[in-house]
Order: C-alpha cells, then sequence, then structure tokens
C-alpha cells in the first residue's frame, strides 16, 4: 500500500497480513481522489472514513492536509494498525473501534467528506441503510460529499442524493451529495433582468 501524494508522498505502508481486509487498490484510489481534487481543498477537511480497515484511504486524508479525520472500524487488528501508523507519521487521525450502524446512529459531529468501503458482500439492504443513516442523523455538511465503494454487483444510483458513480473493473464509487439549488437560483435572476 502506497500514499499517492501529500508529505507522505511515495511513502510505502505494510499492514499485518492478518487483518480481515481488501484494501482499495492504487489505481482506484488515485482515480477517487483526482475526482475528488476537483471539488475540494483538503487542507482542513473533516473526514469521516467507515470500515476503515488498513487506513488506506484515511492515511491520503493526512497525507494532503485533512484533518481532523475519524477512522471507524470494528476490528480491534485494523484499530490498532491505524493508531499506530497516524503516530509513526504525525497525522491528524483519531481511531474509533466501533460497529459502524452503531456509530451511525450515535455520532452527533458532521464532516466534509464521508467515505465508506464495507465489505463487497453487504447485503444490498445494510448499502442503502448506511446512506440512509448518514442523510437522516445530518453527519455530511452541506456543501460536502459521501463517497461509497462496492462492487459492480450493487447497485446504489437509484437512492436520493446520488449524484454520479465511477466504475474500475470490478469495483465502483457512488458519490452522493445534497441537491444544488443553485439552477434555480439562475433562473430566478433571469427572470429578474427579463
Amino acid at each position: 500500500m502506497r500514499i499517492i501524494s501529500g508529505k507522505h508522498k511515495g511513502r510505502r505502508l505494510v499492514a499485518p497480513k492478518n487483518l480481515p481486509v481488501r484494501p482499495t487498490t492504487d489505481m482506484c484510489k488515485e482515480s477517487l481522489f483526482n475526482i475528488l481534487n476537483n471539488y475540494f481543498n483538503f487542507h482542513g477537511l473533516k473526514v469521516l472514513d467507515l470500515f476503515s480497515g488498513t487506513g488506506n484511504i484515511s492515511y491520503e486524508f493526512a497525507s494532503r492536509g485533512a484533518g481532523p479525520i475519524t477512522s471507524v472500524d470494528g476490528d480491534m487488528g485494523c484499530v490498532n494498525y491505524i493508531k499506530k501508523t497516524a503516530t509513526e507519521l504525525d497525522l491528524d487521525i483519531s481511531v474509533i473501534k466501533s460497529d459502524v450502524f452503531k456509530f451511525l446512529e450515535k455520532s452527533k459531529a458532521s464532516y466534509d467528506i464521508i467515505f465508506a468501503d464495507p465489505p463487497y458482500d453487504l447485503s444490498q439492504e445494510n448499502f442503502e441503510k448506511i446512506i440512509q443513516l448518514i442523510f437522516e442523523n445530518e453527519l455530511l455538511d452541506e456543501e460536502g460529499m459521501l463517497i461509497v465503494e462496492h462492487s459492480k454487483h450493487t447497485k446504489l444510483d437509484h437512492l436520493t442524493n446520488f449524484s454520479f458513480s465511477k466504475s474500475y473493473g470490478g469495483s465502483v464509487f457512488s458519490f452522493y451529495e445534497f441537491e444544488s439549488d443553485e439552477e434555480e437560483d439562475y433562473e430566478d435572476e433571469d427572470e429578474d433582468e427579463g
């Protein structure tokens, strides 16, 4: 696993072999951050990384100046590895050991970017529940973006606030944003001018 950009660019990290994870590939990760570069200046962004596994995505955000970053995973091995790596690299990452669904039900914070990478074999219903809980509990800032990584067999483009998706091999990133009122504002302005 490699950090692609930022102050730790090129840094290789080796996670313990026994962690129950499927890390986002470097190619997918690079493509994801190329998209996010068009929307955000990373400096100081509040980020939530759900099912964070090895912390791959959290390190990438932190290396680019985002923070504070909250990483949530239910596996103690993953949590300990992220804590150790964040300390070694001096990254602004807090790690929480929790079931992601319980965390989403109780959390009161809100974030600029939420990234969720659940196990690909999670049920369609549970994938939808993650997205639903985030919007119902107002965990995403109005200008924020939710990204869910899933397999091409899981379809999430019918859900409210779906914006667009990008496919890379068998993996898909689905992006969700609050609908913008800008278009309506432009129409109003046109009418005022006419």
